[in-house]
Order: C-alpha cells, then sequence, then structure tokens
C-alpha cells in the first residue's frame, strides 16, 4: 500500500495519493481525442490546429505522470511533470482558437467588422497567450521546491490572469464582431456552404470552458497549500480535467478546418446564388 512521503524534511509535494484510475482513465481520454485530433489535422491541413493537437499530448503526458506518481510522491519529476504539462496544455488549446477567429473573418470577407484589425488579430492574442505560456511555464517547476513554492504559486497566478484577460478581450472581440455582422451582414454570411456562425459558436463555448478552468486554478493556487482546493483532488478532475476533455471533444466535433479551405476561394465562389436584398439582416 503506497503512502504519502515527504519531499524534504516534513515538505510534502502532495497533500493525497493521486487516484491511478482517475489518472488513467483521462489518459486513455486525451489519448484517443489527441489521436482524432491529429488524424483531423492530417486530413484537413488545418496547421493552425497543431498547437491544439499538442495541447492534447501536453495532457496525455500530464495524467501519465499523475498516474506514475502514485508510489512517488516523494519525488519531484513527476510531480513536476504533470504540474507542468496539464497547466500548460490549455495554453495550447487556446493557440488554436486565438487563431480561429481571424479566419472567420476573412471566410465571409468581413474584415471591415472586426474590433482589431485582421492583420494583427492573431498576433496580438497569439502572443498574449504565449506570454501566459512562458510565465506558467516558469514558474511551475518552482513550486517544486519548499523555499521557492510560494513565489511559484504567485507567478502561475500572474500567468493564469493574463490567460483570463486574454480570454475575455477575446470573447468581447467576437461577440463585437458577430453584433455588426448581425446589424450589417456581408454577402457571405448568408452562404450556407460557410458555417461561421456555428464556428463561432464552438469559440464561444471552449473559450468559456478554458475561462472556468483558469479561473478555477487561479481561486486554487489563490488558496494556497493547505486550501481546500490544493488538498483534495476532486476538484482538478471537474474543473480541470473534465472540462478540458469537454473542449477537445467539442472542438473536434465542430472542427474548423474547412476555414483556410473558403478563405483560398474567390468571393465569387463562395457567395450564395441568391444575393440579399440592401438592408437585410443576417438570422
Amino acid at each position: 500500500m503506497a503512502q504519502l512521503e515527504p519531499y524534504v524534511g516534513d515538505y510534502y509535494l502532495w497533500a493525497y495519493l493521486p487516484s491511478v484510475p482517475a489518472a488513467v482513465i483521462f489518459l486513455l481520454l486525451f489519448l484517443g481525442a489527441t489521436i482524432y485530433h491529429f488524424w483531423k489535422l492530417w486530413k484537413m491541413r488545418a496547421r493552425f490546429c497543431l498547437a491544439f493537437a499538442i495541447g492534447g499530448i501536453f495532457e496525455v503526458i500530464g495524467y501519465g505522470a499523475r498516474a506514475a506518481a502514485y508510489n512517488r510522491t516523494g519525488k519531484v519529476l513527476p510531480y513536476c511533470i504533470q504540474n507542468v504539462f496539464i497547466l500548460l496544455g490549455p495554453v495550447l488549446f487556446a493557440a488554436s482558437v486565438y487563431m480561429t477567429l481571424g479566419r472567420i473573418i476573412r471566410s465571409v470577407r468581413a474584415e471591415h467588422h472586426s474590433l482589431v484589425r485582421v492583420g494583427w488579430l492573431t498576433k496580438v492574442f497569439v502572443l498574449g497567450d504565449v506570454l501566459s505560456f512562458v510565465i506558467q511555464g516558469s514558474a511551475a517547476g518552482l513550486m517544486a521546491t519548499g523555499s521557492n513554492a510560494e513565489m511559484g504559486k504567485n507567478i502561475v497566478v500572474v500567468g493564469l490572469l493574463v490567460q483570463v484577460i486574454m480570454f475575455g478581450l477575446f470573447i468581447v472581440t467576437s461577440i463585437v464582431f458577430q453584433r455588426r455582422m448581425h446589424q450589417h451582414p456581408t454577402a457571405q454570411a448568408f452562404d450556407r456552404a460557410i458555417p461561421w456562425k456555428s464556428h463561432l459558436h464552438t469559440l464561444y463555448a471552449v473559450s468559456v470552458l478554458i475561462m472556468v478552468r483558469s479561473i478555477f486554478r487561479v481561486i486554487e493556487y489563490a488558496m494556497g497549500q493547505d486550501g481546500y482546493l490544493l488538498s483534495h483532488e476532486w476538484p482538478m478532475y471537474v474543473f480541470d480535467a473534465l472540462l478540458m476533455f469537454a473542449v477537445m471533444v467539442i472542438w473536434g466535433v465542430w472542427y474548423p478546418g474547412n476555414l483556410n479551405f473558403l478563405i483560398q476561394k474567390p468571393a465569387s465562389d463562395t457567395m450564395s446564388m441568391h444575393r440579399p436584398e440592401e438592408g437585410l439582416r443576417c438570422p
């Protein structure tokens, strides 16, 4: 029977024995989802979704390390691996989410409706995502050292807050674009071959889920090592593992890979047979 082991002296990395069944279940779920995403990526040549698929690999590695940590709670390596990879996987999901909005806008030839210049749209949000990634990644390892653990947690909170703020701005940008399209739709907005609204709804869904997860993580680290969230395992599976698996499922079902094809087609080829009358609003 495994027992909780100290890392150094009376300092413990874990407040509980990590559940092997739970870790293995999510390892297999994320593995299946990741394989599916790489297949879709290859089939549709959607290179902008590569970061998303790599995020799935991060989740697989993270939960594999959690399962391995059951008999090694006093070892720093499995703790660091699971902490870093589970923490950073959603940041990679976010990168592909950010890259999708600009493609949606260009697919309906509505660059003039974008709150942020389309040429800068992806760059601004992905830059914020990279900043969040670097901050969280550089701090995650510090959390395994007793002397710097508190500082590491505080830095991770900063990285998570950057992610929450960027997602908030991203959702606002998406909503403004949709409202402007509703009021002044382009001809392509009426083309049933361009499922831009469906893709927008997918962005909203995964963005909200990642935001909820990030807010949970902020609260978790803000409460400290002795707080309820870090000292119990179930919240992490409910508010992180389950939500991120839902993100992979939603993204896989409503996969935005066709956007590259729609962007490359001439405008005349993507317009409906019936051009909308002037003054009509997008339904």
